[in-house]
């Protein structure tokens, strides 16, 4: 680590590193990781670690109900981040380390695809939750009868994006549906679209021709429900809602945030600059099934790409899927060339 900073100080030391903003913006988020987050990582394990190591000393003299469970509760917790550490070394693209937007929708307007879509919610919200991560819904439309029809999680933590980018595809939920009285077994499909939160090394701005906005407020309200904003990307008809934020310009500006990131994302995935994306060449980054959640009449969750499975599908849906992304992530950087190519079609 010492001599990857030395590096970087060169680099920095160079007199034309402050030419080209972005590289320059990337260098600088490198050595704040590496000087600040592993510094602070590794402190805190050694924090935990004493205490663990303490409390251990302690119950060799005296049995203690309520310090045992605090060291295993040190335990489980020292165990998840060295997890979450392992599976950050396995990130490599330069987006990976940004913050991600992830929207759910359900594939099919009834009421068993629309709760599937709120349990994936409710699954992402855990694992963020799990891991302190900063969370915030700013979109959402709910279902006449249950659950969700779409939203949007907004994740800023550090490498959110290239944890979750395993996430997008077509989930597949079997399970006793609740809402048919003959409790007959369904099967519910939900898309996830996960996006890179794009930041100050991505300067470019959407030319207001290319918009269409639309909104509602009613004069005297400061109602969540009455600020809504519906943005309109006239060249692509690419469309973003946001209706959780507070004001008119907050929602204002999360929906240009995720149009913009929706924008990079296709011209990524086209290997063209945003101005050049062709619209008829656009394809949904999320409709390959990639997962399946079975919870009748055994309990399995399968990974379709990597075959990484479990029985702990209770477990899965509280939140626990690093054994899925940890997978992934490791597929895609041991892959070929052309199991990369594979891959990519999953997306």
């Amino acid at each position: 680590m010492t001599a990857r900073i030395q590096y970087l100080d060169q680099v920095i030391a160079q007199p034309d590193f402050w030419n080209n903003p972005t590289p320059a913006y990337e260098t600088l988020q490198e050595i704040e990781y590496s000087i600040f987050y592993k510094h602070q990582q590794y402190q805190r394990w050694c924090s935990i670690l004493e205490d663990i190591k303490a409390a251990l000393e302690l119950l060799e003299l005296s049995a203690d109900e309520q310090l045992w469970q605090e060291v295993q509760s040190n335990v489980t917790q020292l165990q998840q981040e060295l997890e979450t550490a392992e599976i950050r070394q396995l990130l490599s693209d330069p987006e990976d380390k940004k913050g991600a937007f992830l929207t759910i929708t359900a594939e099919v307007d009834n009421a068993d695809s629309q709760y599937w879509a709120y349990m994936l919610l409710q699954m992402y919200c855990r694992w963020g939750k799990s891991h302190n991560y900063p969370l915030d819904v700013v979109e959402i439309y709910e279902s006449n009868e249950a659950g969700i029809k779409y939203a949007t999680l907004e994740i800023t933590a550090s490498c959110a994006y290239g944890y979750l980018k395993s996430e997008t595809g077509t989930h597949q939920l079997q399970q006793i549906s609740p809402f048919d009285a003959t409790k007959s077994l369904r099967t519910s499909l939900a898309s996830v679209e996960v996006l890179p939160i794009l930041d100050e090394s991505v300067e470019w701005e959407i030319r207001e021709k290319h918009l269409e906005i639309t909104w509602h407020r009613h004069r005297g309200s400061v109602n969540r429900a009455e600020t809504w904003v519906r943005m309109f990307h006239i060249p692509t008809g690419i469309s973003v809602f946001c209706n959780q934020q507070r004001s008119l310009m907050q929602n204002k500006e999360k929906a240009l945030a995720i149009l913009k990131s929706k924008l990079f994302a296709i011209a990524l995935a086209q290997g063209v600059q945003i101005d050049k994306i062709q619209p008829r060449q656009i394809k949904p980054l999320s409709n390959k099934l990639i997962r399946e959640y079975i919870l009748h009449p055994d309990t399995k969750v399968k990974d379709l790409r990597t075959n990484v499975e479990t029985l702990a599908a209770t477990e899965v849906l509280d939140g626990k899927i690093n054994l899925f992304i940890k997978a992934y992530l490791q597929q895609l950087n041991h892959a070929t060339s052309v199991d990369k190519e594979a891959l990519d079609n999953f997306k």
